[in-house]
């Protein structure tokens, strides 16, 4: 069940960096909010779909939620738009890093404090450095390399 699970996260990692260039295409032709309201209604029709087929009218059935976890989609058109821009302006190898460590933090803070309902789960400075490792891998993606210089480019001969 685990193996399944990692499998799961990865290939939504997939298709998170594969969203963000296609996002970024789109982008390319339109603007950024174009961008994320065609993302995020092409998102709507192909998960209602998908709802209809495997949960039938029981996707209708939103019972026992609370009314701000609602809302969630809003956090989406954040979500969208700065990926946009954030690919547009950094490469996508780069906002992505930043973008999953982001994510790693703050889930790592809610799950320390138990915020949002979810279940605590002590804080420990083996996790502290598995973030901050994350983060030196991220700069020295970013920094560590050679800089390549005009007199090193390649020239057709």
């Amino acid at each position: 069940m685990i193996l399944f699970g990692i499998l799961l996260a990865a290939i939504a990692g997939a298709f998170v960096s594969m969203q963000t260039v296609f996002n970024n295409k789109v982008n390319e032709q339109t603007g950024s909010w174009t961008t994320t309201m065609l993302v995020l209604f092409m998102g709507f029709v192909a998960s209602l779909l998908a709802s209809l087929i495997f949960e039938g009218k029981n996707t209708f059935t939103l019972q026992h939620v609370q009314l701000w976890y609602w809302f969630s989609g809003m956090i989406g058109v954040g979500v969208v738009f700065c990926l946009v821009q954030g690919m547009r302006r950094l490469g996508p190898t780069y906002a992505i890093s930043i973008v999953l460590t982001a994510q790693l933090g703050t889930a790592l803070l809610w799950d320390s404090l138990g915020w949002l309902g979810l279940e605590k789960i002590p804080f420990t400075p083996a996790k502290l450095i598995g973030v901050l490792v994350i983060i030196g891998g991220i700069l020295v993606f970013k920094f560590g390399g050679r800089k390549e210089t005009k007199s090193e480019s390649p020239v057709a001969e």
